[in-house]
């Protein structure tokens, strides 16, 4: 990774973070935005991030400040990829380990080609529900609000593109993946339908985004090491 000599935020900047395990993806823009303006004095700072992960999940997240910020939506429309485990046997209300198991169901039957074969029915594009538990707007709130209040929320099919779905390894009860997809695509809602299309239920047990179209995470920072090295260069 090519390291900047020098930071111009209020100009514009690129950062690519590496977002910490259970801090929401608000978090982070929330932490970088106080240190800037109480530790290095800008008062006046524009700063988003570029596409939602959720807090359980881990990776490559893309920050931008200033003028940048016009760029915002450019940067959602690159494709994503993910490594990740699906738990077999079993959901949770919010396809992942946000909830409690809701549902037990027997995996025994599975065998390795069976589950190859249906990670090969998610390929192309697919009509996809979002989960309950997510950031889609509904009536103006989050559907996060209903579920996490028990409220039911009908929620509409959307086209995504899944360009890859490799099985990488299996651990009974675990399936390890790698995913590359389209903007808009959940993983989590995947996991839903990959336990439904093997009859045993599944959810999502660990993501990581190790992509964003040409962005890696190999070349993001640690938060708390931008926030040292933005010190030390200033």
């Amino acid at each position: 990774m090519c390291l900047p000599s020098t930071y111009n935020f209020l100009e514009g900047e690129m950062l690519l973070i590496n977002k910490p395990f259970k801090w929401t993806s608000f978090d982070v823009v929330n932490n970088l935005r106080y240190f800037l303006k109480s530790k290095m004095g800008m008062k006046k700072m524009k700063i988003g991030h570029t596409g939602t992960l959720d807090p359980l999940a881990t990776g490559l997240l893309i920050l931008c400040t200033g003028r940048f910020t016009k760029r915002i939506e450019e940067f959602k429309n690159f494709e994503k990829e993910y490594t990740g485990t699906f738990i077999m046997g079993a959901t949770t209300p919010s396809f992942d380990r946000e909830s409690e198991i809701d549902h037990k169901f027997t995996a025994d039957h599975l065998t390795e080609q069976m589950i190859l074969n249906a990670s090969n029915q998610f390929k192309g594009d697919l009509m996809q529900v979002p989960p309950a538990f997510s950031a889609v707007w509904v009536k103006g709130r989050r559907a996060y609000d209903y579920a996490r209040q028990a409220e039911e929320v009908n929620l509409d099919s959307r086209t995504v593109n899944i360009v890859e779905f490799e099985i990488d390894s299996i651990t009974m009860p675990e399936v390890h993946f790698r995913i590359v997809c389209s903007k808009g695509t959940y993983i989590r809602a995947l996991a839903r339908d990959f336990g439904k299309a093997l009859k045993t239920g599944a959810y999502l047990g660990a993501l990581c985004r190790t992509r964003i179209g040409p962005y890696h995470l190999r070349d993001a920072y640690e938060l708390e090491d931008l926030k040292q090295r933005i010190t030390d260069i200033r």
